[in-house]
């Protein structure tokens, strides 16, 4: 039998690069242990925890990114409310840690919080390749303000498209003060989805489906807000912000 070089090179690159790529099933189990909900708890309240949003646990397990517009209503802590994710893992039921807000990005709709107790695991931000229109994509979150219950859900699909979130309107009566702000600010890209996102999902993360790494947040009102300013009724469209927004925050905060 004839020996040859290129058969031991190929298979020492599956060896090596076989494990770190892997099916949708086996990504989904892995991010959702770090997909978390984010509410607020009142003791006298009924119901006493309340869902905001979605958020994901990423840098040293004791981070949460989610958007800003998430935690923009006020916390009324002199009646006792407080900010709260609610996280849970296959083994254990679902566990509640206090939280608080350390950094904002408004300009991206981004927030970092900061949760109390042991580390949970926490997901990578993609920082590799280049983020491609027609990749595969998928997300996990809480849709419909966890009316389905709290369980993360996954959606599957694609970029359609990278495109700037604001484009200014054909004529002045088409642009709102928000918009307004937005341009003069400075537009930025955003990825435009093919999947469906609904109420709930904001502050999920958008992952590539082969390693888990986040590429994006899911956003559901900052971007329609600006994106579709001219439109009458919602699109029905979903999007995301890229992850690098999410990573240039989390570096101001370790600098400061």
């Amino acid at each position: 039998m004839r020996f040859s070089w290129h058969a031991v090179l190929f298979a020492a690159c599956l060896l090596v690069t076989g494990p770190l790529l892997a099916d949708l099933p086996e990504v989904v189990e892995r991010v959702k242990p770090s997909v978390v909900v984010v509410g607020t708890y009142q003791l006298t309240r009924s119901p006493q925890f309340v869902m905001r949003g979605t958020g994901f646990v990423v840098g040293d397990g004791r981070e949460v990114a989610t958007n800003a517009h998430v935690i923009q209503e006020p916390v009324d802590v002199a009646a006792g409310e407080t900010l709260m994710i609610v996280t849970r893992s296959a083994s254990s039921a679902a566990q509640q840690r206090q939280a608080r807000v350390v950094a904002v990005d408004k300009g991206h709709d981004l927030a970092l919080l900061r949760v109390d107790g042991q580390a949970l695991p926490a997901l990578s931000l993609h920082d590799a390749d280049p983020v491609r229109e027609g990749q595969s994509v998928a997300f996990t979150g809480f849709p419909i303000g966890g009316a389905l219950g709290l369980s993360p859900v996954t959606h599957r699909g694609i970029i359609s498209a990278i495109t700037p979130i604001v484009l200014p309107g054909a004529n002045a009566r088409q642009l709102n003060a928000r918009v307004v702000q937005q341009i003069r600010s400075g537009s930025f890209d955003i990825y435009q989805l093919d999947a469906t996102a609904y109420p709930g999902n904001s502050g999920g993360p958008l992952y590539e489906v082969s390693r888990g790494e986040v590429i994006g947040i899911i956003n559901m009102v900052f971007v329609k807000e600006n994106k579709e300013s001219i439109l009458s009724k919602p699109s029905g469209i979903s999007f995301a912000i890229p992850a690098r927004y999410l990573r240039e925050l989390m570096t101001q905060k370790a600098n400061q």
